[in-house]
């Protein structure tokens, strides 16, 4: 039965079979390689809000819902092609951060006490290293 406690150990099997570590030079890319997957998720995530700010600052500045779903009469507007992508581009940065935050998950939940630390590391540096590019977008 696999433990359901964190432990500190130089062996895990993380995400797929052959992803298997048993030595501590295996431990330490591991760790590295989750540290490295939290550092770009976390910059994800600031992707995917300086873009939506951009999106934001697009718009025309008299807006309403029918100016979005019913555009007028010839009027296939720059703005709305440029809203439809930056939606595109929020909806494949979405699908990155999602998929980056489960792999994350999933791995913390092998229960390996240096991955979890891994993780928290890289999330913890990733976000001091892009929330100043926030201010920029």
């Amino acid at each position: 039965m696999a433990l359901m406690t964190f432990y500190f150990s130089d062996t895990a099997v993380l995400l797929f079979d052959f992803w298997n570590v048993h030595s501590p030079t295996g431990m330490v890319l591991s760790v590295l390689v989750i540290l490295l997957l939290s550092v770009l998720y976390e910059a994800v995530k600031m992707g995917k809000a300086v873009l939506l700010r951009r999106a934001l600052l697009a718009l025309p500045h008299s807006l309403s819902q029918e100016a979005l779903t019913e555009p007028q009469q010839g009027d296939s507007g720059p703005a709305q092609g440029r809203w439809f992508w930056f939606h595109v581009g929020q909806t494949l940065f979405h699908v990155v951060q999602v998929v980056l935050g489960y792999m994350v998950m999933l791995a913390v939940m092998s229960y390996n006490a240096w991955i979890f630390l891994g993780a928290i590391v890289g999330s913890t540096l990733g976000y001091f290293m892009v929330y100043p590019l926030l201010g920029r977008g």
